[in-house]
């Protein structure tokens, strides 16, 4: 199928780059298809970057999403180490920073976001760190293959990722928090206390509800300074969130509310330009209002939607949240919204390290779960989350009730 002789163009050659620029080939398109990425290497994933990138045992290619070969191959022109700078909808035509200009028939942006920082943290400094892309992490590893000590300023998913990480290299690790808890905007109560357990139980120093700090570096070591306390190490990471990359939608006079406003489609407020991943913000029919979701399964999902839509195929990205995170010997599945619960039920033994938690919100539904090493049982939570039904409590919280004759709740 070809729409138009102008080329389908993405820009963002990330997570949900790559899978519009694989769905459009997969879903028939013959035209043009053009994917921009500002980074110098083909597309990859995100997840390894704390884990097994960092550690160094796995390479950027066992990560490499669409590799040169395979955009050859699928005749998907792969800008790498471009970056585009204005998008014109009247005259659907973009501008690149080294000059070039490109025409469009559809558009679909997948920025994707970068690391927030700090006012207080000397920019570029030596030994201070984000992790977004491979670049970041190739510094941070040779830093920590280096060095013996980290702060990680941030008790959220890429924090404590990569504070497990730093630990089994054998560096000391200490996790610095702002708020009172980790994940706090993520997870229940409980939860949280699994984690600060898990990690303070592995060797890590945890500090909550640090606030505001203060950071400096002399000549080798970086200080980190609480209302507290001066924490030293050889390096620092700041993770403490992302900001969406929604400046070249703002160049194209989108609908922006905390990222690209689109449907379920993935439409934008232009009718030619699409946009899927970090960067967007998406119905939620779980909570009734638009969310903006950072996670691997919804740049792939949602960005395969929007390829569809484009091609005028019926599609609508629909599914519930769902996140993994392996921190040491653990794998966290996070399903649905289970910080909004008001009960949580138990299967098996989580604080053990096997089991989960069902979160139920205070009309008795379902509203999420999170899995300690119990993929099958995140799956069944998942399974109801997109059935908009509810476990039967009792049934659910019974070990010896197979998972398979756990009745259905409506």
């Amino acid at each position: 199928m070809s729409v138009g002789s102008a080329p389908f163009v993405i820009i963002g050659a990330g997570q949900a780059g790559a899978w519009v620029a694989r769905t459009l080939r997969s879903e028939g398109f013959s035209g043009r298809v053009v994917l921009i990425g500002d980074e110098a290497y083909a597309p990859y994933e995100r997840p390894p970057l704390s884990k097994s990138l960092l550690n160094g045992s796995s390479d950027l290619a066992a990560a490499t999403l669409l590799s040169n070969e395979q955009a050859l191959a699928a005749d998907i022109e792969l800008w790498t180490a471009a970056q585009a700078e204005s998008v014109d909808p009247r005259a659907k035509i973009i501008l690149c920073r080294d000059g070039r200009t490109l025409d469009y028939e559809r558009l679909f942006i997948t920025t994707g976001g970068r690391p927030r920082r700090l006012n207080a943290a000397p920019v570029l400094a030596d030994r201070i760190h984000v992790l977004r892309t491979f670049e970041d992490a190739r510094r941070l590893r040779d830093a920590m293959s280096t060095g013996r000590s980290l702060i990680v300023l941030g008790g959220g998913w890429i924090g404590l990722e990569v504070a497990a990480t730093a630990r089994q290299m054998g560096l000391d690790v200490a996790i610095v928090e702002a708020a009172g808890a980790l994940c706090a905007r993520s997870l229940p109560a409980e939860v949280s206390n699994f984690l600060l357990t898990l990690h303070r139980g592995r060797g890590a120093q945890v500090r909550l509800g640090a606030g505001d700090v203060a950071i400096s570096q002399d000549a080798d070591r970086v200080v980190v300074k609480t209302a507290n306390e001066e924490i030293r190490a050889d390096h620092l990471l700041i993770g403490i969130g992302m900001e969406p990359n929604v400046e070249l939608a703002a160049t194209a006079g989108l609908d922006l509310d905390n990222g690209i406003v689109v449907d379920a489609q993935g439409r934008t407020s232009d009718p030619d330009i699409y946009a899927a991943g970090d960067v967007t913000s998406q119905p939620s029919w779980l909570l009734a209002r638009p969310v903006r979701l950072e996670s691997w399964a919804n740049a792939q999902n949602q960005a395969i939607v929007a390829a569809k839509s484009a091609l005028g195929r019926e599609a609508a990205h629909d599914e519930a949240p769902w996140i993994w995170s392996d921190q040491y010997d653990v794998n966290l599945q996070i399903a649905g919204h289970p910080e909004r619960a008001t009960s949580l039920y138990v299967r098996g033994a989580p604080c053990e390290g096997r089991g989960c938690w069902l979160a139920v919100d205070g009309a008795g539904r379902a509203i999420g779960g999170v899995g300690v090493n119990a993929p099958k049982e995140l799956r069944l939570i998942r399974k109801h989350l997109q059935a908009r039904t509810t476990p039967d409590i009792g049934e659910w919280a019974n070990d010896a009730t197979p998972l398979n004759k756990i009745t259905a709740l409506r």
